[in-house]
């Protein structure tokens, strides 16, 4: 089986949160194979100035009508969903909000799409969404799964040419949430301060930024990716600790690295993707060696990034 993302050149697709992390490195991509992009943003929002984006589109990801407007104006041939709120908390009290912001808007998403014939829909699941009996670990994760078990609804129903990628933890330059482990942590290392960190005994898939971009274009032409759930990851654990070390000595760090200096947070699972299945599918797996990957990390924040504050 070819899957072919080439094939996207000249043609419409259309990405949610495409000033994010993954969606800037997703949107450059695309622009490099000649896809005309389209990108949406929340009303009153400016647009983040990039050259790579045809055309930003305002709407309301919680607003049906809204986006289904955004879909006729751009006629995709896909769209691909990364808008979303991460939170890792289990508080109870956020269920709400993750409803919203990562259930509803993915519902929203796929209600627009689906009334543009021929419209391909890739979500952004989560490697954290629980398999089989197991309970969710979060309200984030209840929220994603629950996206995932309607984009099952669509395609068994209306036909949705629908897939979900459960992606495992992305890192790469460029991310601007810095209270995220690996940019908390290069940041501090430019800086000569130490990180705040928990024990660093949780294992981790880490899986490169670019990768996760070339996987959402694979699923977004792949003839049999529509009605499946893949899971993005290298399919091989890393714990916090080593990948802290490692990056320690990139930076010729030889200090304390601030791992203890927090508590843990509770309720943690060891999840690891299975990578067999995109291989299959999309013709796809991590080629990005976790050194490779956070040392050219580490190279984007000493060029890019002012200090960092301990």
């Amino acid at each position: 089986m070819t899957v072919d993302p080439r094939s996207l050149h000249g043609r419409p697709v259309l990405v949610t949160r495409a000033s994010g992390f993954l969606g800037r490195h997703l949107v450059r991509r695309l622009h490099a194979l000649g896809s005309h992009v389209h990108a949406v943003a929340r009303p009153g929002t400016p647009p983040r100035p990039t050259g790579d984006v045809r055309r930003w589109h305002h709407a309301d990801l919680g607003d049906a009508d809204a986006l289904a407007a955004v879909v006729r104006a751009a006629r995709p041939v896909a769209v691909v969903h990364l808008a979303s709120e991460v939170r890792g908390d289990r508080d109870g009290d956020l269920a709400v909000t993750m409803l919203e912001a990562n259930t509803r808007a993915a519902v929203a998403v796929m209600t627009a799409a689906r009334a543009e014939p021929g419209c391909r829909v890739v979500l952004a699941g989560s490697i954290e969404e629980p398999r089989g009996d197991e309970p969710p670990v979060s309200p984030y994760a209840a929220a994603k799964a629950a996206a995932t078990g309607y984009a099952r609804l669509f395609h068994a129903q209306d036909g949705l040419p629908v897939t979900v990628l459960r992606i495992a933890m992305v890192y790469g330059p460029d991310q601007p949430d810095t209270a995220k482990l690996v940019p908390h942590v290069c940041r501090s290392l430019v800086a000569g301060a130490v990180p705040t960190l928990g024990s660093g005994t949780r294992g981790v898939d880490w899986v490169h930024v670019e990768d996760v971009a070339d996987a959402l274009v694979r699923a977004a032409v792949a003839p049999d990716a529509p009605g499946q759930v893949l899971d993005v990851g290298s399919g091989r654990v890393v714990t916090i600790a080593e990948v802290v070390r490692e990056l320690a000595d990139l930076a010729g760090h030889h200090g304390p690295l601030g791992l203890g200096a927090r508590g843990d947070r509770t309720g943690e699972r060891v999840q690891v993707a299975d990578p067999e299945p995109a291989a299959r599918v999309l013709g796809w797996r991590a080629t990005t060696p976790l050194r490779d990957g956070l040392a050219g990390t580490l190279a984007w924040y000493r060029e890019h990034e002012a200090p960092a504050a301990s």
